[in-house]
């Protein structure tokens, strides 16, 4: 395995002295995501390889050749950038949610916006002018959803499907949602360690949460428990307050985002009909109808009421 875009010279994404932004939109107090923290930290290189491998059926075995693009500033509507990385010359853009969101494609779309454009103006291999095509690292966008609603194993969701006019886009972008929640995707979850590791850290934290006030104890209760032979365990232990420090950040913006969903949700269906907005609602719901969501995932992430997702249903039998 052989990359071409060496660290040095291409991909100088993760270097801290950037130039300090003015955007509103950058939240320089943001915490990284627990995900992030094991699978996006040079310090695990194996594990991030390991998880590479997982996803893509292959079989690579130097970390090392493993160069973090992660784009350390790039904050997408208060979401930031979790892990990206080059192997082999494919681009890889991972996410970590835990609520559903139709609108990743979206967000993927700048994040590799911004990672092209970095790689066109600092690859000296790269001409843009020339008249031989030029090649560049190929993307991939993978989503791994850890929510409490009910999932199916993948999903994909596609840029062209939040298009306001239903013709035939000429940009696309397609994420492979995989659901890693303990006990789905288990031929995923047992080719990754780390990952099964992971993915039972978090479905114990909540188990324990239930039963407790305090999310502090219910993450000390699930690390606990966890066996010793866990490969992801004493990285969790020696850094045992940022670990916490995550989970509850991560759970308080979850359930901000909720609160907010909510609120949005009834206040454009009181003026939706009059401005397009049940239009979009609708279409929003028939994109998940096909994907086979759950009715009461497709009413809460829509907007859309159960009275029009009835006939929504009855129109596509």
């Amino acid at each position: 395995m052989e990359n071409t875009y060496k660290e040095s010279q291409s991909w100088p994404f993760n270097t801290p002295k950037e130039k300090e932004s003015h955007d509103p939109m950058v939240n320089r107090n943001y915490k990284d995501r627990l995900f992030k923290f094991i699978f996006g930290n040079p310090e695990n290189k194996e594990w991030t390889l390991s998880l590479y491998n997982a996803v893509n059926g292959s079989h690579y075995e130097n970390a090392d050749e493993i160069v973090f693009t992660t784009i350390e500033d790039a904050v997408y509507m208060s979401m930031r950038n979790d892990v990206s990385f080059l192997v082999d010359n494919i681009m890889n853009l991972y996410e970590q949610q835990a609520s559903f969101n139709p609108n990743m494609p979206m967000r993927y779309l700048i994040y590799a916006g911004m990672l092209y454009s970095k790689f066109v103006e600092t690859n000296k291999s790269y001409h843009r002018f020339s008249s031989v095509l030029q090649k560049a690292p190929t993307p991939k966008c993978i989503c791994f959803y850890n929510g409490t609603a009910d999932m199916e194993e993948t999903t994909i969701l596609k840029l062209s499907d939040s298009f306001a006019i239903g013709t035939e886009s000429d940009i696309e972008v397609k994420v492979t949602m995989l659901n890693i929640n303990y006990g789905h995707n288990r031929k995923l979850l047992d080719a990754c360690r780390p990952l099964k590791d992971y993915s039972w850290f978090v479905e114990r934290i909540r188990f324990h949460q239930k039963n407790m006030n305090a999310l502090d104890a219910a993450i000390d209760a699930a690390l606990s428990e966890m066996d010793d032979d866990a490969v992801i365990k004493p990285f969790l232990i020696a850094n045992q307050a940022e670990v916490k420090n995550m989970c509850i950040t991560e759970y308080d913006e979850a359930k901000t985002l909720a609160e907010e969903r909510e609120d949005g949700f009834e206040e454009g269906f009181t003026i939706g009909e009059a401005n397009g907005i049940l239009k979009q609602q609708i279409e929003t719901a028939r994109t998940m109808l096909s994907d086979n969501i759950p009715d009461n995932q497709i009413i809460k992430y829509s907007g859309i009421s159960p009275d029009e997702l009835k006939k929504l249903k009855a129109e596509t039998i």
